[in-house]
């Protein structure tokens, strides 16, 4: 069985750290402190997707280290809330915030989503999670919160990774679920789910292909870094995520777990 390997922290504490930058720049392209499968083309697209102005008051759930957050704020001028039950990454978010002096419209708060966000009914414009909503045991219970605090007429937008497309032996489950708690998503269950919260389903968009790449190209840039890597993390880390990225490289080709990115709105 794959041993229990940690992305997150490492990740969020080394934000600055020359290598890390490296890799996530040869990776995506484009550095925004990613942990995700999101491309460069989807971070842009995000904002179209969710209908995004300088007026609209947006929720991230999951937002990690900050930095795409604080991207849309600076891109698109509006008011943004990030939540992480992260340490290490809201502690990095903040600090972003204010080195790049956006922190009166970006704000940072560490919570645990999996029970309650905190958050007034009806208050934001959209609500998005980039790859995050896998990490949640209660799906259901965090939809309907996201449709709480959305205003009607407001937009969500989520990815999920592990929607299962073909057979999964108990190995390839534990390797890709070596870096935290998963859960994995039938063909359909996100849509019904969606349904049920009371939400309309406006698209769900397949980006499998995408995915692999982007492990291959995560896989190899940690390569190129490796001894500067095993350096800030440990060989055993190194080893367990590359082996975690080769995992993910090869469900996703062999279409074994598929990628949807789903958009649904709250009915006025």
């Amino acid at each position: 069985m794959a041993e229990v390997v940690n992305l997150y922290d490492g990740a969020y504490r080394n934000y600055s750290v020359d290598a890390y930058e490296q890799v996530r720049i040869e990776t995506y392209g484009a550095d925004f402190g990613q942990t995700s499968w999101v491309t460069k083309e989807e971070s842009a697209e995000i904002p179209r997707l969710l209908g995004l102005t300088s007026d609209s008051l947006v929720l991230e759930i999951g937002c990690g280290s900050g930095a795409y957050a604080l991207h849309i704020a600076a891109n698109v001028g509006c008011p943004i809330v990030g939540l992480d039950i992260n340490a290490s990454g809201i502690q990095n978010a903040n600090e972003l915030a204010r080195a790049r002096k956006v922190d009166a419209r970006a704000t940072f708060k560490q919570c645990d989503v999996s029970v309650k966000l905190g958050l007034d009914s009806d208050t934001f414009d959209a609500v998005f999670a980039n790859d995050v909503l896998c990490h949640i045991p209660n799906r259901a219970l965090l939809l309907k919160e996201i449709c709480r605090v959305l205003k009607p007429g407001g937009r969500m937008l989520f990815s999920d990774a592990l929607v299962v497309g073909g057979m999964l032996s108990h190995e390839e489950i534990a390797s890709r679920s070596s870096i935290g708690f998963y859960m994995f998503s039938p063909p359909g269950e996100n849509e019904r789910l969606i349904q049920a919260t009371g939400l309309h389903l406006i698209t769900a968009i397949e980006t499998t292909d995408a995915v692999a790449g982007v492990a291959q190209r995560w896989h190899d840039a940690r390569e190129n870094c490796k001894d500067k890597l095993i350096q800030a993390e440990g060989t055993k880390t190194f080893e367990g995520l590359q082996r975690f990225l080769h995992c993910v490289r090869t469900l996703m080709e062999e279409r074994r777990l598929l990628r949807f990115l789903y958009v649904a709105r709250k009915e006025p």
